[in-house]
């Protein structure tokens, strides 16, 4: 038996940003004849240096434990698909969806979220890190790949969905990362209002991926069992589903099967409830999506519950594992012992680096080009640097 055709929508949706009506780059440069703005960003987005690394940087393990788990790679295209069927499903434009989606990640450290962590303490001082305005920072300046301008020159709705995907930037609330508001200085990204359309359907996709991807990833890292995650809302009645479906299925089986029907009904409510919410708003327009002063892309109160349950499964059962605790710890210290050599010594990077390190006008910015230079390292990497640095018997 073969899928049924999905239903297709006959046009863009009246709130879809308009690819003919962007906003254009920060630098003028010639359209393309055959790819829509939101395309050419896509593609510049998967031939940078920065997306290849994501390779090897990793969400929750280290890189080199296992070639089953998740990668900021693999990570990036399976949000990056996801956001491609919400996009399409709500009438908005696939491309820029699909472009902020892979670009989200790109501001990672290596070792995940504690190599961000250990990298945030080195930079407190300096105006802290965040991997949200690193990825900004790559793709504006960092990335320097063209003849006519650093950075990929990026379209002006793909930037403010990198800058705030996950909701205004309110310098009331928090102090603004310092990349983010040194770009935006010269380049005004609205920080005060929601991203468009495209970019929260990237941001949900986000939460709908890493939850499903770290509930596989766990069981199959052994951090804990099937029958401890059939306690979870919707994780409990997908098992229960797929064992009455197919009596005496192989565990593994049952498995994946169970968790494509929680990652199905993430997606579905995420649908309906954006559906009900786009309804009730009435946006003619991206702009007036922008204006609303919340989010029309989002999960029902129900969902939000359960999903929170399935996190704070996952904090205390496998974020906090003693595992993962002990690489942790180990990854901690090889970030903030490389921030601390390349402060001490400049000259110990690479030669364009520590020109720019020793460039820099104060001690912030030689800070901020060690903190550069340590966030676009893989985990493989920054390992090798760091015993190279501090093992007097490795070899340079």
């Amino acid at each position: 038996m073969t899928d049924r055709p999905a239903l297709r929508l006959a046009g863009p949706a009246p709130f879809a940003t308009d690819p003919a009506a962007s906003r254009g780059r920060l630098h003028a440069e010639p359209g393309s004849a055959h790819r829509s703005p939101f395309q050419r960003d896509r593609d510049r987005i998967i031939h940078c240096s920065a997306f290849r690394r994501l390779k090897h940087k990793t969400q929750v393990f280290v890189e080199h434990e296992g070639d089953h788990y998740r990668t900021r790679l693999t990570h990036s295209i399976e949000v990056a698909q996801i956001a491609r069927t919400l996009a399409k499903a709500l009438g908005l434009d696939e491309e820029l969806a699909e472009a902020v989606a892979l670009a989200h990640d790109l501001g990672h450290t290596p070792f995940g979220h504690t190599g961000e962590d250990a990298l945030a303490a080195c930079m407190a001082p300096f105006g802290g890190f965040d991997h949200n305005a690193q990825a900004l920072k790559i793709v504006t300046r960092l990335e320097r790949r063209y003849a006519a301008f650093d950075g990929l020159n990026l379209s002006w709705e793909t930037l403010e969905g990198i800058a705030k995907h996950n909701g205004p930037l309110l310098p009331s609330a928090a102090p603004l990362p310092y990349a983010i508001a040194e770009y935006c200085a010269g380049h005004d990204l609205e920080l005060a209002t929601h991203a468009g359309p495209e970019a929260q359907v990237a941001a949900l996709s986000d939460d709908v991926a890493y939850n499903n991807h770290d509930l596989e990833d766990g069981l199959r890292a052994g951090l804990f069992t099937a029958e401890e995650a059939r306690t979870l809302p919707l994780v409990g009645a997908a098992f229960e589903e797929v064992e009455e479906l197919w009596p005496g299925l192989d565990p593994i089986r049952v498995q994946h099967e169970a968790l494509r029907r929680v990652f199905g009904a993430m997606v579905e409510d995420a649908l309906a409830e954006s559906r009900r919410l786009l309804a009730e708003a009435a946006p003619g327009s991206a702009a007036e999506v922008r204006a609303l002063g919340r989010p029309v892309v989002a999960f029902s109160a129900e969902m939000r519950a359960d999903i929170a349950a399935i996190h704070g499964f996952l904090m205390q059962r496998m974020y906090r594992h003693w595992r993962v605790a002990r690489m942790r710890a180990k990854a901690a210290k090889v970030v903030a012992e490389l921030f601390a050599i390349f402060m001490e010594a400049p000259a110990l990077m690479p030669p364009d680096w520590s020109r720019a390190a020793l460039a820099a006008a104060d001690e912030p910015g030689r800070a901020r080009v060690a903190s550069d230079y340590i966030a676009g390292m893989t985990d493989r990497f920054a390992l090798e640097e760091h015993r190279v640095l501090t093992d007097p018997l490795a070899r340079a």
